[in-house]
């Protein structure tokens, strides 16, 4: 009798046949310490956390790319696949992914990682779904992890292409994967006070970043507010950055 797809598996799309590959996938090393209960209690031989199964998973995700953009991109010479392939594996763009797939809330974290925010941390995402990778791989093959990979590339170049097109994204992403490529954590919003009658609200919002405010915007909405905002963070950040 086949076990029902975990909530997870649902989103990523991939029913585990050993659940204690993608149980140890989603295992941090300090919660292996921790908790002196391995991963891998059902199934022996399965790693005790994500670790080496990153190591295994980023050779996966380095091949699925480069074959996807050479057969994608028949006419572009190998420099222009290079940086291609360089923005489609980048932090940014893992993290994102797994972040749109609640790898976050799967975690399995020791206490102080826990603490530190490392749900958020988009260098551990990005860790992790590699690590996932290349549990699919150990699972099934090949050709079930490039399966889960070939959804990443389609949304990261789409957004890529649209960018190019005139068509930047909100300054709340631009922000949100700044912040990830520095491997910080995610950007906050607080709302810092309203004026004017109920029918004709004017909102002020905070954005911080690493804790410290770095941005303030206002607007007819919450969300308009919290673009403003994002912008403003985001030249900060820049400002920071030309001044180095």
């Amino acid at each position: 009798m086949l076990r029902r797809s975990t909530p997870f598996e649902k989103r990523l799309g991939y029913r585990f046949r050993r659940p204690a590959l993608l149980q140890a996938a989603l295992t941090h090393r300090s919660y292996a310490h921790e908790a002196g209960d391995p991963a891998t209690v059902a199934d022996p031989g399965v790693e005790t956390h994500y670790e080496r199964l990153e190591f295994l998973g980023d050779a996966i995700l380095g091949m699925v790319v480069a074959e996807w953009l050479f057969t994608r991109h028949p006419d572009r010479p190998e420099g222009d696949l290079s940086k291609l392939k360089s923005h489609l594996v980048s932090r940014p763009v893992l993290a994102r992914h797994a972040a749109t797939l609640g790898v976050g809330g799967e975690l399995r974290l020791g206490v102080g990682e826990e603490r530190s925010g490392g749900r958020e941390k988009a260098s551990l995402l990005a860790d992790v779904w590699e690590a996932i990778l290349g549990a699919v791989y150990l699972d099934s093959g090949l050709a079930a992890a490039a399966g889960l990979v070939h959804p990443m590339l389609e949304a990261a170049e789409a957004r890529k292409a649209g960018s190019a097109h005139g068509a930047p994204a909100d300054a709340k992403t631009r922000l949100q994967e700044e912040v990830q490529g520095r491997g910080w954590k995610l950007p906050q919003y607080e709302l810092a006070g309203s004026t004017g009658p109920d029918h004709d609200k004017t909102f002020q919002v905070r954005c911080r970043v690493e804790g410290e405010v770095r941005g303030e915007g206002e607007g007819r909405s919450k969300k308009r507010a919290e673009q403003r905002a994002a912008a403003a963070a985001l030249q900060s950040l820049r400002d920071d950055s030309s001044d180095l």
